[in-house]
């Protein structure tokens, strides 16, 4: 016999209450909240498996804090479960001699991929350029991060030549989304 309409059976054979998913609220939240550290240190930690700290271009804690940086988060029931960044950047020749926020830091809780985190903290972060007169978002994210690549280019971001004095060193892959005026 099936539960009723918004029950579900336990393993146990009782039924419950299903709870509907907890939302998630994208928001600001400063760099250095608990939290975010923690979630920080994991992507960190997951970039030093797949490259050398030479070919890792992490923007640290006190760089996050600085004026041109914008940090956002993804909450779920009081939880940080993602996060990433946007450093408004001027005008240089690799930009088209125009200002860029450059993505940085995007990190979901691999529990919680799947949910459509990643793609509303980048339209959160675009929105937030977008808002200051900034028309171009750019990144660079390695080869190895194959669900971030098919994130990026599922989101609009195209691939392009290095910019901002990053090398082209065979791992960096770069990507460009022009924001609607």
């Amino acid at each position: 016999m099936s539960p009723p309409a918004g029950q579900r059976q336990t393993a146990a054979g009782l039924s419950c209450l299903a709870m509907p998913p907890a939302p998630i609220v994208i928001r600001l939240e400063r760099p250095d909240h608990p939290q975010v550290r923690g979630l920080l240190r994991e992507l960190d930690a997951y970039l030093a498996t797949l490259y050398d700290s030479e070919d890792n271009f992490i923007l640290g804690e006190q760089a996050l804090l600085a004026p041109e940086v914008s940090f956002v988060v993804a909450e779920c029931d009081g939880r940080i479960v993602g996060c990433g960044a946007v450093r408004r950047m001027p005008a240089e020749a690799e930009s088209g001699r125009r200002p860029y926020g450059e993505i940085k830091r995007m990190m979901v809780d691999p529990t919680m991929r799947g949910q459509h985190i990643g793609p509303r903290l980048l339209q959160s972060l675009e929105s937030l350029l977008h808002a200051q007169g900034i028309q171009q978002a750019l990144l660079e994210t390695g080869e190895l991060q194959s669900a971030a690549v098919r994130l990026y280019e599922r989101c609009g971001y195209r691939r392009r030549p290095a910019f901002g004095g990053y090398p082209e060193n065979g791992l960096s892959l770069f990507f460009e989304k022009a924001l609607a005026a």
